[in-house]
């Protein structure tokens, strides 16, 4: 896990040259947007309980899976759903505050599918669920934040697709 600073000095500290032309340009972004992601952070946090819940009222709350004999049912399947999504939820929002995706990898989606497969847990309700979570953090957090942390979702979708 790397934020951008550290993924953008290390390589030109090991050359033991300096930062020129797009290195320079990748950080003067980074700082540009500091301030936007750290406040998109702070209303993530506020209320990643209400996104949660909103997330699933919109994906997954009116389907098959939350009866009986669907994976969100019973109550500790239902649970560990809320959990997942807050491990998403979570885990996206330290990758934008970094810019680096790779925390998803590491943290996240290292042997996640696999794991759900060998569950049975149902992957393409998950990427829906995933999907809603985007829309209801945009709606939150506003279209520029949103677009940033859409970066990281999609991340994620593609990592249990």
């Amino acid at each position: 896990m790397q934020d951008t600073i550290t993924a953008v000095i290390n390589p030109a500290d090991e050359q033991g040259s300096y930062l020129e032309g797009a290195e320079l340009e990748a950080l003067q972004k980074y700082f540009r947007t500091g301030e936007m992601r750290v406040k998109a952070a702070t209303q993530i946090g506020e209320s990643a309980s209400s996104i949660i819940s909103e997330t699933v009222a919109k994906s997954l709350l009116y389907g098959d899976i939350t009866l009986p004999g669907g994976n969100m049912y019973p109550t500790r399947r239902y649970a560990a759903c809320l959990r997942d999504l807050s491990y998403f939820l979570r885990y996206a929002t330290y990758a934008m505050l970094a810019a680096d995706a790779s925390i998803l990898d590491e943290r996240v989606l290292n042997g996640l599918k696999e794991t759900y497969s060998s569950l049975g847990v149902p992957i393409e309700p998950t990427i829906q669920a995933v999907q809603a979570m985007k829309e209801v953090v945009t709606s939150r957090v506003g279209a520029d934040a949103g677009q940033e942390m859409d970066v990281y979702f999609d991340h994620l979708i593609a990592g249990l697709s």
